[in-house]
């Protein structure tokens, strides 16, 4: 019979001998996890706390009753006393008002967009016939969102006014963006100087194109175009794979979009994200543009030239607008 061997056995390690550095590499790892997903988790959430408490909040929305879908009230508002904010000299012009008003609505999955031309001669909720921006100067964002419901039927569930000369900065924080008109334009207001195509501008460049006016020979309402036209391309750059993972974009961009914002008590940043995302969606469907207009220079012997709505049109669009059914053909075309 063979001899059975000798077990093994395993050398005592020394005690006083450091473990090999492929060990402690290995301890390292899960810690290194841990404290990545920690920021990947704490990073979000602060930078959502940080831009909240950017956001300057008003009393601004009314009493009616809730409705359904989710309506935004966006007012581009001009706060000047000598022309400095916006870089147009208008020596007739001080105080606050808004230069431009837009609706953003979602309802049954659909997403759409009406600019309403500040020149719109509406009734003012006891202060009579007036033109819509005079609204805001006559009571703030309250009386402005009671005009609008009133004109309209819709319950505004969100108000945000945000400084147009903010704008510099936010498409400054996204990198610039690609803006196109067929004009060509040399705008002493504006400062805008524009050959026609497609240019990749500054935030500086993109504030003129979104404020000129007097160039255009559709006035306001070819403002407003130019201005959905400069969020739809800012919001792109912003919504953008290189904007979202870059952490040195998204505090630029929360903080130049929040520090220019006035909103209710109750909009904050997942709002105004939601918000983006249908203007996104709408601008994606062709589903914006001005209600039905019937002139572009009504007047009334009292408040100038005004532009007014067309009556034969004009409650149809509203209801579709509150049911989600507007169509690309719903909206005014500009006369050939």
């Amino acid at each position: 019979m063979r001899p059975r061997p000798a077990e093994s056995v395993p050398p005592r390690r020394d005690p006083h001998v450091a473990p090999p550095a492929r060990r402690r590499r290995r301890r390292w790892i899960p810690l290194v996890a841990l404290v990545i997903v920690c920021a990947l988790f704490a990073w979000p959430l602060y930078l959502l706390g940080w831009a909240n408490s950017q956001i300057t909040h008003v009393p601004a929305l009314s009493s009616a009753s809730e409705g359904e879908g989710t309506t935004w009230l966006i007012a581009g508002s001009d706060r000047r006393s000598d022309g400095s904010d916006g870089g147009i000299a208008d020596p007739t012009t001080t105080g606050a008002r808004t230069d431009s008003l837009m609706l953003v609505r979602r309802v049954n999955g659909t997403a759409m967009i009406v600019s309403l031309p500040r020149d719109t001669a509406v009734e003012i909720p006891g202060k009579g016939t007036n033109k819509i921006n005079a609204a805001y100067s006559l009571g703030g964002p309250t009386l402005l969102v009671k005009t609008v419901e009133h004109l309209t039927g819709l319950k505004i569930d969100h108000y945000v006014e945000v400084s147009m000369g903010a704008l510099t900065q936010i498409v400054d924080a996204v990198g610039g963006v690609n803006l196109c008109s067929d004009l060509t334009v040399n705008d002493r207001d504006s400062g805008l100087v524009w050959s026609p195509g497609c240019h990749t501008v500054d935030g500086k460049t993109a504030l003129a194109f979104a404020r000129m006016r007097k160039s255009d020979p559709n006035g306001d309402i070819g403002r407003a175009d130019r201005q959905r036209q400069v969020i739809a391309k800012t919001v792109d750059s912003a919504l953008s794979a290189s904007s979202v993972v870059n952490p040195f974009t998204q505090h630029a961009l929360s903080g130049a979009v929040a520090s220019s914002l006035i909103t209710d008590p109750d909009t904050g940043i997942v709002s105004l994200g939601l918000l983006g995302w249908n203007y996104r969606k709408a601008q994606q469907a062709q589903l914006t543009g001005t209600p039905p207009l019937s002139s572009l220079n009504y007047r009334d012997g009292v408040h100038g030239s005004m532009v007014s709505l067309d009556s034969s049109r004009i409650e149809s669009f509203w209801s579709k607008l509150g049911s989600g059914t507007l169509t690309p053909d719903d909206y005014w075309k500009p006369p050939r």
